[in-house]
């Protein structure tokens, strides 16, 4: 499949009747994926959930090879998890910290690690690094390294916040981290399927992302990419008889492989799904599908930022599919309603989710458009079009 955008709109019949630029949020599903789904549905229910799995063991195996092959690991180094945080969960958790240890983090970080990081701040006197931005938004790669001290413990980084359209540096990071010998977990629930990633080039140890968002995929679904060289290093918090096997009565060992930090009953049919999702997308080509979405925000930046009382917020060297604005006169939850009465769906982002940038650049709330490769330029204009009239 190339980028055939009438073929890609058909397959999406939810562009029919709703502009959806709330992708970072949660995609519209393509019809292979959800009849992915439903089929293996149907199955369950003719002839029992176990021997659905059974019947399916070829699709399902297909996700481990469809997520390896988008972000250049191994299948062995993929677990399929129910969300992006889950995942992240279970790595950062799986980590031995100690009184002293120290966690450096960027200033764009997103809430739900903070309060992972808090928690072991509290529980074992880690000390938490909030790496300030440079001066385009971005984490500062030089006073990341200059920060780096004998008791830093993690790396850990948004690749793609919420609040905006930066894209940071991994990459750099990476280099820093292997340079330093430190364990380095990359939050990448935006970016995976949003701009290509691979994770040799980015020199991860620890991956987390969702299916929900820009592959495309089922609510529920995810998945956690742990290097193999890194996996003994771990522990996963949580261990049942899928992830570890029970040897005798005061032993166990757990898999060889990341499926250690799986547990044993899942959405198979959602699984399923995100495989089909993640096929769909490297059919269609990742960087053809970036480059679209990628210069539509851009356009919408351009017309936006012409237009009174509206201020474009983004930040960063490097921008994706992710557009944030203020307005003069009307919050950003006046706007996501009165778009969404037009059947435009946006949404916000607030101090809340990224506080220590948000408090920085002193922002209550945002609007967040974001956009995905089968938006057209017609969805674009009329989008513009609705934000000038407020």
């Amino acid at each position: 499949m190339t980028l055939d955008l009438n073929k890609i709109r058909q397959d999406t019949p939810g562009t029919k009747n709703h502009i959806h630029l709330n992708n970072a949020g949660s995609a519209l599903m393509p019809l292979p994926v959800y009849r992915a789904v439903v089929d293996h549905l149907d199955l369950e229910m003719e002839i029992g959930g176990y021997e659905a799995h059974a019947r399916a063991q070829f699709a399902y195996e297909r996700v481990y090879d469809a997520l390896s092959e988008l972000i250049n690991a191994e299948r062995s180094e993929i677990a399929l998890v129910e969300n992006a945080t889950a995942g992240w969960l279970m790595g950062f958790h799986g980590l031995h910290f100690k009184p002293g240890d120290r966690i450096l983090t960027a200033e764009a970080e997103y809430a739900s690690n903070v309060i992972s990081y808090i928690q072991v701040k509290q529980k074992f006197g880690v000390e938490i690094d909030v790496v300030p931005s440079d001066e385009t938004g971005q984490i500062d790669v030089l006073e990341l390294e200059n920060r780096i001290t004998d008791n830093t413990r993690l790396i850990s980084i948004s690749h793609i916040p919420t609040n905006g359209g930066l894209i940071n540096p991994a990459e750099a990071v990476g280099k820093i981290a292997k340079k330093y010998n430190i364990p380095y977990l990359l939050d990448a629930c935006q970016s995976v399927g949003q701009i290509p990633v691979d994770v040799e080039k980015i020199g991860c140890d620890m991956l987390s992302a969702t299916g929900r968002k820009y592959l495309r995929g089922p609510r529920g679904t995810g998945f956690l990419y742990v290097r193999s060289g890194f996996l003994e290093c771990l522990e996963p918090p949580f261990l049942d008889l899928h992830s570890a096997t029970w040897t005798s009565r005061d032993s166990y060992e757990m898999r060889s492989d990341a499926r250690r930090f799986e547990n044993w009953e899942s959405n198979f049919a959602a699984q399923i799904g995100l495989g089909v999702a993640v096929d769909y997308l490297l059919d269609i080509g990742v960087e053809a599908a970036s480059d679209r979405l990628c210069a539509l925000a851009a356009t919408a930046r351009e017309h936006l930022t012409s237009l009174d009382g509206v201020t474009v917020q983004d930040i960063g060297q490097k921008k994706g599919g992710m557009v944030t604005f203020s307005h003069d006169r009307l919050s950003a939850e006046e706007i996501k309603a009165t778009l969404a009465r037009d059947n435009i769906n946006v949404s916000t982002s607030s101090v809340s989710s990224t506080r220590f940038d948000m408090e920085r650049r002193k922002l209550p709330t945002l609007v967040r458009a974001s956009f995905h490769y089968y938006n057209s330029e017609d969805e674009l204009a009329t989008f513009i079009q609705k934000v000038a009239a407020l």
